[in-house]
């Protein structure tokens, strides 16, 4: 509490100058511009199984993958697409179609999809099918959807549904090939499917070009729409 001989010291303001002066100071907050933050950030989501998982332990790699986004990654040991996920040191984790179901709208409008190694390649083809139909209820607007490393037969037979899917989705659907890209590279552990640093860096990247091809598409697709416009009006 100040004392009585220092409040006596002071000035004598008029109120209605303090009220004048108190309601240019609440004018001048609403107009300063608030700083960009990461929600002002195009939003991209990934979900993935345990190849994707591997970029728990390649900080650098996310960091290269989110640069300039409001990036979330979803990624679980055993993910499967739509069918439950197989069980891993004693949990079970959500099939990308409950992840997608879940968050819906919070997926935000471009989501990549790295999950497949543990799908069954005889209904991978229509599980996608239900899977780009879920991603478009939740008004996800660009899909990157990653091959796998075909380093079983069965995971070639998934990459040939990704390209026939691709091909049917193909205004929403975009392939990020890393069977072709990680061909030959030292970029695994010994079984030659699980990302070690480099690997994880390379994959970041290439996922990364993809996105980013897929949001300039999009915008050449809206400038056109507006030249179209306004040369008919």
């Amino acid at each position: 509490m100040k004392s009585p001989s220092r409040r006596a010291s002071l000035p004598r303001v008029p109120r209605l100058a303090l009220v004048v002066a108190a309601l240019l100071s609440a004018a001048a907050l609403v107009q300063t511009p608030a700083p960009a933050s990461a929600a002002a950030k195009p939003r991209v989501t990934v979900i993935g199984d345990s190849i994707q998982a591997s970029f728990e332990y390649a900080p650098a790699a996310v960091r290269r993958l989110g640069k300039g986004y409001d990036l979330r990654v979803d990624a679980k040991v055993c993910r499967r697409l739509v069918s439950a996920s197989c069980p891993y040191q004693g949990s079970t984790p959500r099939s990308a179609i409950d992840v997608i179901r879940t968050k819906r709208r919070g997926l935000g409008e471009t989501v990549v999809m790295n999950v497949g190694y543990n799908d069954d390649p005889s209904r991978y083809y229509r599980d996608i099918d239900t899977t780009m139909r879920a991603l478009r209820a939740a008004g996800v607007k660009h899909v990157i959807w990653v091959t796998l490393r075909a380093q079983r037969p069965e995971f070639a037979r998934s990459n040939q549904a990704i390209v026939r899917a691709s091909k049917r989705w193909k205004k929403m659907m975009r392939v990020a090939d890393w069977n072709r890209v990680s061909a030959g590279r030292p970029w695994f552990g010994g079984d030659g499917l699980h990302l070690n640093t480099r690997g994880a860096m390379a994959l970041s990247g290439l996922i990364r070009v993809n996105v980013r091809a897929s949001h300039r598409g999009a915008a050449r697709a809206r400038a056109a729409r507006a030249r179209a416009a306004r040369a008919g009006s």
